[in-house]
């Protein structure tokens, strides 16, 4: 009996070592971006926008062309950790291209677009897009992890992940503004860095600039992490409308936004992925909050989708806020039935008043 206690405290030492070796390891890895950096833009554009000519523009998080319909997350209520091959995520990539291609828009702005990621097997998306899309396109890292220890069974492993704008429209330059990440040590050694991808575009016989951000806002928090976040965008767009600017963001919010009917997509099952809802009051009045809720902007990822099945929840958390100066012209949520990510693209057309 004393031998096997022996033993069994034996492997108990050892493990807290590993573990141990495990999360010092992560803490000396742990990325810690600037709270402004400045972000390369690649490829070219020659157009510049127009007072009083319509412009598009769509968000769209491509689940890192790895959470097609087929697919559920550990994460969301599911056991799926990503999908069976390579295969899939190239098929996914190409029918993000082609969706993305048949909008026509002259802004893209995309999340969860991998670099380097084991859950996307290694495929560069960020080259992969900017080069299928032409335009100027701007990356900025959100999740850049060399080992995600979770599910202990089946661990995500290494992730380089972001979010990138694609314009067809001329940009001068393009900053990462870091967002409050309300996770602290040892959690946030292997969580996201959230930001805005800032990206300004001069207007035509003007010396204003279009400030577009793209943003994919806090998902598995306590709900302070996402009010801190909406805090320091709102501080950001109001400051960049005070200079004169015309001012554009869009993205995931991971909230309702003002406006969304909830009753139509009413949550299924205690314990299912809850958002919050963006106060309007956040921004003075004569901002618009643009979204559709017709058709849901994202589903979630407790089981393989089938809308057919009562239990499938939906959302609408994708969308766009635009300054007073800048007119809503419509706005749709793209119905691509979620076969190639768990979100739904978002179109909106809109020109400068």
């Amino acid at each position: 009996m004393k031998k096997i206690l022996k033993a069994l405290l034996w492997i108990a030492v050892c493990a807290a070592l590993l573990a141990g070796l495990g999360v010092g390891y992560l803490t000396v890895a742990e990325f810690r971006p600037a709270a402004s950096e400045d972000v390369a833009l690649s490829g070219s554009a020659a157009r510049a926008p127009k007072v009083g000519n319509s412009l598009t523009a769509v968000t769209f998080n491509i689940g890192y062309c790895g959470l097609p319909a087929e697919m559920d997350f550990f994460m969301d209520g599911g056991k799926g950790v990503r999908v069976g091959s390579k295969d899939i995520v190239e098929r996914d990539l190409q029918g993000v291209t082609e969706a993305l291609k048949a909008q026509g828009c002259d802004l893209m702005l995309l999340q969860e677009v991998d670099r380097d990621s084991k859950r996307s097997y290694g495929i560069n998306e960020v080259s992969a897009l900017s080069e299928a899309l032409g335009g100027q396109s701007a990356f900025a890292t959100n999740f850049l992890c060399p080992f995600v220890p979770i599910p202990l069974a089946d661990p995500i492993g290494n992730v380089d992940s972001g979010i990138l704008t694609v314009s067809r429209l001329q940009a001068k330059n393009a900053t990462r503004l870091s967002l409050p990440c309300p996770f602290s040590w040892p959690l946030s050694t292997c969580n996201l860095k959230r930001c805005l991808l800032v990206t300004r575009i001069p207007v035509e016989g003007s010396d204003k600039q279009l400030v577009v951000v793209n943003l994919h806002l806090e998902a598995y928090d306590d709900g302070a992490g996402k009010a801190a976040q909406i805090k320091v965008l709102a501080d950001f767009l109001t400051s960049e409308y005070a200079k004169g600017n015309y001012v554009l963001a869009g993205g995931d919010f991971n909230q309702w936004l003002p406006g969304v009917d909830t009753s139509k997509y009413p949550v299924k099952k205690i314990g299912d992925y809850i958002p919050g809802t963006v106060d309007a009051s956040m921004l003075p009045e004569g901002w618009t909050f643009a979204s559709d809720d017709s058709t849901p902007t994202c589903r979630l990822n407790n089981m393989p989708y089938d809308p057919s099945n009562p239990n499938t929840q939906f959302y609408v958390i994708d969308g766009f806020i635009l300054s007073p100066n800048l007119k809503l012209e419509s706005v749709k949520t793209i119905q691509l039935n979620f076969q190639v990510s768990d979100h739904n693209p978002v179109k909106l057309t809109f020109s400068l008043s």
